[in-house]
């Protein structure tokens, strides 16, 4: 779950389920879950993460930020149209590209490190309920 978290606060939309299941092959982990994890980024909070990302990722850098630059970026994502929603971000600018990008990966590490132990804990007591229902029953 922690890593579809931290994938689903980056800018690359289209790409948000392949690179977390990818990143949960890689790390062994569950595939199930790292997709179910990048719609923390969905169609209703998409332009508060993003706008969120932007912001931090503007601080970082150091340049001021001015939130009505992504209005043409969330509507791109919006659309559905894979090549409108790239051709927006990149008609951007740099700038705005690398703002998102770094306050994606910070605001994706600080939401994705506590979700960890949440859902591990969630996960884990789970199961335990399920063997000892199991073992009840039989």
């Amino acid at each position: 779950m922690a890593f579809g978290i931290f994938i689903g606060m980056l800018p690359i939309i289209p790409f948000h389920t392949v690179a977390a299941v990818a990143l949960a092959l890689a790390f062994k982990a569950s595939k199930i879950t790292a997709a179910a994890g990048v719609w923390i980024c969905n169609p209703i909070t998409i332009y508060p993460v993003y706008k969120y990302c932007y912001i931090v990722g503007s601080f970082i850098l150091g340049f001021d930020y001015n939130t009505k630059i992504l209005a043409p970026v969330v509507g791109a994502t919006n659309s559905g149209d894979l090549l409108d929603t790239i051709t927006q971000i990149l008609a951007a600018g740099g700038m705005v590209a690398s703002a998102l990008l770094s306050g994606g990966i910070v605001l994706g590490t600080v939401f994705a490190v506590p979700s960890y132990f949440v859902f591990f804990y969630l996960f884990k007591t789970f199961i335990s309920w399920r063997k000892s229902r199991k073992f009840t029953e039989a």
